[in-house]
């Protein structure tokens, strides 16, 4: 068993509205995917956000895509018109996610991105 940050086994996308951020996570390998949703809970990520105080995190799984959808409410210190914090704000909460440490069994290393020897992402 590994421990890894989330990043080698997903990437992400994210976008905000009003005072609530959207983060999504999609597994790099199909393979991975049961460990992200066992793994990557709306307790994790409440836990990962607490200093930004989330009055609810909900977690929406979409297995077709092997990604989830992570609803962040009250995060974006009331939202971007309101906020003097720019960095509060979309594609930076992202990156405090994909920081998430991620157990992997060796078995599945092989399909994890960015370690040496791993395989690179695919390109968009």
């Amino acid at each position: 068993m590994i421990t890894v940050p989330l990043h080698h086994a997903g990437h992400g996308r994210t976008g905000d509205k009003g005072n609530r951020s959207n983060i999504s996570v999609i597994a790099w390998h199909p393979a991975l995917w049961p460990l992200l949703v066992e793994q990557i809970t709306e307790v994790a990520v409440a836990q990962a956000f607490a200093h930004r105080r989330p009055t609810r995190v909900t977690r929406h799984l979409l297995p077709r895509l092997q990604a989830m959808n992570f609803v962040l409410d009250e995060v974006l210190d009331g939202g971007v018109n309101d906020s003097l914090n720019l960095d509060s704000h979309g594609k930076a909460l992202s990156f405090l996610l994909l920081d998430l440490p991620l157990n992997v069994p060796d078995t599945l290393a092989s399909h994890l991105v960015g370690l040496p020897g791993a395989p690179r992402p695919p390109r968009p």
